[in-house]
């Protein structure tokens, strides 16, 4: 498929979406910020800004300096990432669809006129103003619905309950300052660890489970910032995959695509 999607967000949830994209023959480019501060980062193409190639469930993100570079890696059947937080330099691709997948809880810039086809991710946004489409974000039974007209949830700050915690399951930055972890992604973790520390300030985790994200060490923080995830349901697997609920609104993406595309002649 000839169609190219512009991502705009390289975490965990713009992750399942471009995953979704790719693998369903869309040619997807991605943009982030020169240090994304990402959770998920086992399934986050926006660690190919710091590794250089992200792979992600069999797919391959790679970082490229410029629009010309990211031609060549599309052509290569990968995704380029390019550093691009105001996504300038990528609209100069001509994308036939833009994915704001930021998950900022408001619009930083995206418009309606971007490209034919504009669908946005959560609350911030609303379809037929700001996007052609909204994805709600937020867990329950509308997670992954494609709005056509109207707003997403509007954001809770409260996680969606899983194994019957919520706001138990963030780990968040204790002061301001640089974090250093202790402990890696996918270590099995018991109420009151330590698993770094921001100066001297140790950071503990609430309940116990498997650590399903952590903040990459070296990145400055500040306090109350979200820099970790304990997934009670203590699966390690689910480190190292897409989740469910990325899944599902990845789902939502693609239906807004073909369904939309269908009807302006895009597709």
């Amino acid at each position: 498929m000839d169609m190219l999607v512009l991502v705009k967000g390289a975490g965990d949830l713009a992750t399942g979406a471009a995953h979704k994209l790719h693998r369903c023959g869309f040619k997807v480019v991605m943009t982030e910020i020169p240090q994304p501060t990402v959770i998920r980062r086992t399934v986050s193409f926006a660690e190919a800004v710091y590794e250089g190639v992200q792979v992600v469930d069999g797919a391959t993100a790679r970082l490229v300096k410029s629009e010309v570079d990211a031609k060549a890696v599309l052509e290569n059947s990968e995704i380029p990432v390019l550093i691009d937080p105001t996504a300038e330099r990528s609209l100069r691709l001509k994308p036939d669809v833009v994915v704001d997948a930021v998950i900022a809880k408001q619009n930083t810039g995206t418009r309606i006129d971007d490209a034919p086809l504009v669908i946005a991710l959560g609350p911030g946004f609303k379809a037929g103003q700001d996007a052609h489409a909204v994805v709600e974000t937020q867990r329950g039974h509308d997670l992954g619905k494609v709005i056509l007209d109207g707003c997403a949830l509007p954001n809770t700050s409260v996680p969606g309950m899983i194994g019957g915690y919520a706001r138990e399951r963030l780990v968040r930055a204790p002061a301001d300052g640089v974090f250093e972890p202790t402990a890696e992604i996918g270590s099995h973790v018991t109420q009151g660890q330590i698993v770094g520390y921001v100066g001297s300030n140790p950071v503990k985790v609430e309940i116990p489970g498997v650590l399903r994200g952590l903040l990459r060490d070296g990145l400055r923080v500040s306090k109350g910032m979200k820099i970790g995830d304990v997934d009670p349901r203590d699966h390690v697997e689910h480190c190292y995959s897409i989740s469910d609920k990325a899944r599902c609104i990845a789902g939502g993406v693609l239906e807004a695509v073909l369904w939309l595309g269908k009807k302006n002649g895009t597709i």
